[in-house]
């Protein structure tokens, strides 16, 4: 059976190929995969976003290597930097219950 890290993994992975598979090359997120993904996956994130520009922003940031598209590794930065802003913010809500 696996772990809940593991089933963790899987999920990231099932999602971005879940998506990466509309347009153009199926290994990648297009701009419109993105948007996509952005809409249904992290729904609560965007809804707090007030900026029209934010997909475009994201993408701009996450393409490393300027290919307008985004590959798995550049996905990943994405889910790791969400994640640790996350925890960042749970630790402070902690500390300030603490005080």
């Amino acid at each position: 059976m696996p772990t809940q890290l593991e089933m963790a993994m899987d999920t990231m992975i099932r999602i971005f190929h879940r998506y990466s598979c509309k347009e153009g090359d199926r290994f990648k997120l297009s701009k419109g995969d993105l948007k996509m993904l952005l809409q249904r996956e992290l729904t609560e994130f965007l809804s707090c976003q007030k900026d029209p520009q934010l997909v475009d922003k994201i993408m701009q940031d996450l393409d490393a290597n300027k290919d307008n598209e985004v590959d798995f590794n550049e996905f990943v930065v994405m889910v790791a930097a969400l994640t640790v802003a996350c925890n960042d913010y749970f630790v402070e809500q902690l500390k300030k219950k603490g005080k």
